[in-house]
C-alpha cells in the first residue's frame, strides 16, 4: 500500500494521507475513536507566545492615549478601561506603564481636589509607531473587515455578541475601538443589533460566496485530485521532535485524515455529534478561525463563549488535546494559547501581516526599555507646569477627571462563558 506524504522543511509538516483504500468514508455509523495523547512542551511555539499579553496592553494603551486629543491621559482614566487590556487583576496599570519607558512618559499634575496624579503620554519612538500603524490599517481596511466577515459567516446566525468579538479583536488585527472607528463605515455589511440576553451584537447583513471558502480549501493544491473530488481533505501535521507518537494513534490519524470535510462555511446539521466526522468539523473550524488571526494563535478561553455560536457540542475545545499535530496549546504565562502549528517555521510566521511587523517593533522597543531601566539609565522626569502644557494643552484640569484611584472594573466580567454553569 502506497503512503503519500507532504512534507516541509525543519522536520516536520506533512499530510498523513494513506494513498490506498478510503477509510471510514462517510461513516456516520462510526463513533468518537477513544484515543489520547499526551501534552508535549514545545519550547520553540512557548517562545512565540512568550509576552504577548504585555505587547497586547502596550499597544492597546498606546492607542488609548493617541486617540485622546491631548495624547495624555491620567492613570485613573487608563486604570478604567483596563478590562481591555487583558492584565492580570493584581497588576496596577501605573506599574506596568513603567516598566517600559521607551513607550511611555510620566509627569504629574494635580487634580481637581489638589492631589498630584500620574499621567501619561507616549514618546517620540512609540508615536511614530503609531503613526505608521494606523497607516498600516488604512492600507488593510478591507483586509480586516473581511476577516470580521468570515467570522461572522462562520456563525449560525451570522451574529456574534461584541463582548465575543472584544475577545478576538486584537488577534485579528482590529483597531481597540473598532465599533466606534471602523464598523459604522461599512454599514452595508453590518448592522448593530440587541441579542435576546440584552447584550450588544453585531450581525452580518448580507452572505458573500467568495469569501466562504476556507484556507484549507484554497490550499488544495496540496492534496491529490481525487481526494479534492471527494471532498476529503487532510490537516498539515506535525508534532514536537520527541513526540513519540504510538502506532494506534498513527492509524487512528491517517483514517481520520481520510474522512470528508466539511467546510466551516457549510451545513453542519445532518452530522452526528458523536462520530469522528463531526470531530473533523470542529478542528476544520477552529484551524479556520485561527487563520482569522494575524499571528495564527489565541488564548483558549477567547473560544469558549463560541459553541452555540458556532453549533458545536459541549467540551468542544477537547479537540485542541486531540489534536496536538494541528495545535499546540502553550502555557505560558499563566493562561492556555491555542497555536497552529502549520503558520510557524520555528519561531517565525510563514506569512506575516503587515500588523505583525508593526507589533515586532513594539516587543523589540519594550525589550530596550526594560533593559535601560534595569541599568537605571531612566530617572522620573520632573517637568514644569509650562512643559506639560505645551504637550497635552491648556486642559489638564478637565473636570471629567475627578478620581486618583485604579479601578479595578472588568468591563468583560459580566458575561459567562457558553461552558460556565449558569445559576439561577
Amino acid at each position: 500500500m502506497v503512503r503519500s506524504w507532504w512534507w516541509r522543511k525543519e522536520g516536520g509538516y506533512r499530510f498523513l494521507i494513506d494513498g490506498g483504500k478510503i477509510g471510514f468514508r462517510y461513516q456516520q455509523r462510526c463513533g468518537l475513536v477513544n484515543i489520547k495523547f499526551k501534552w508535549v512542551k514545545d519550547s520553540v511555539l512557548d517562545d512565540v507566545v512568550a509576552g504577548g499579553r504585555e505587547l497586547k496592553a502596550a499597544c492597546i494603551l498606546v492607542s488609548m492615549i493617541c486617540s485622546d486629543h491631548r495624547c495624555c491621559l491620567p492613570v485613573y482614566h487608563l486604570s478604567s478601561r483596563r478590562g481591555q487590556l487583558g492584565l492580570r487583576h493584581d497588576l496596577k496599570i501605573s506599574t506596568f506603564i513603567r516598566r517600559y519607558p521607551t513607550i511611555f512618559e510620566e509627569f504629574h499634575e494635580n487634580d481637581s481636589g489638589g492631589t498630584r496624579v500620574p499621567w501619561f503620554r507616549v514618546t517620540p519612538e512609540a508615536l511614530n509607531l503609531h503613526e505608521e500603524e494606523l497607516l498600516v490599517l488604512q492600507q488593510y481596511q478591507n483586509d480586516l473587515i473581511n476577516r470580521l466577515r468570515k467570522l461572522l459567516m462562520l456563525t449560525k446566525d451570522r451574529t456574534l455578541p461584541l463582548q465575543t468579538i472584544d475577545q478576538l479583536k486584537w488577534d485579528m488585527g482590529l483597531p481597540y475601538d473598532y465599533d466606534n472607528s471602523l464598523i459604522p463605515h461599512y454599514s452595508e455589511h453590518f448592522s448593530s443589533v440587541c441579542l435576546p440576553d440584552g447584550r450588544a451584537g453585531l450581525r452580518l447583513l448580507s452572505w458573500d460566496d467568495h469569501l466562504a471558502i476556507s484556507h484549507l480549501e484554497k490550499s488544495s493544491a496540496f492534496q491529490t485530485r481525487e481526494d479534492v473530488g471527494n471532498e476529503i481533505l487532510a490537516f498539515p501535521i506535525a508534532f514536537t521532535r520527541g513526540f513519540g507518537l504510538k502506532r494506534k494513534c498513527m492509524n487512528w490519524l491517517e483514517e481520520w485524515q481520510r474522512l470528508p470535510y466539511t467546510s466551516p462555511y457549510g451545513d453542519s446539521s445532518h452530522l452526528d455529534p458523536r462520530t469522528d466526522v463531526s470531530e473533523k468539523r470542529i478542528v476544520g473550524v477552529f484551524h479556520e478561525l485561527l487563520h482569522l488571526t494575524l499571528q495564527k494563535k489565541t488564548e483558549r478561553r477567547n473560544v469558549s463563549n463560541l459553541r452555540k455560536a458556532l453549533c458545536l457540542p459541549q467540551k468542544f475545545t477537547k479537540v485542541f488535546e486531540r489534536h496536538p499535530g494541528i495545535f499546540y496549546i502553550s502555557k505560558k504565562s499563566d493562561t492556555q494559547t491555542v497555536v497552529l502549528r502549520e503558520a510557524y517555521e520555528r519561531r517565525n510566521l510563514i506569512q506575516k501581516h503587515p500588523l505583525a511587523d508593526i507589533r515586532e517593533k513594539y516587543a523589540s522597543l519594550m525589550k530596550e526599555g526594560m533593559l535601560k531601566r534595569s541599568t537605571g539609565i531612566y530617572k522620573n522626569r520632573i517637568e514644569s507646569p509650562n512643559q506639560i502644557q505645551h504637550v497635552c494643552g491648556d486642559d489638564l484640569g478637565d473636570s471629567r477627571y475627578t478620581s486618583e484611584g485604579e479601578s479595578d472594573h472588568h468591563p468583560l466580567s459580566e458575561y459567562e462563558s457558553d461552558e460556565t454553569p449558569q445559576i439561577s
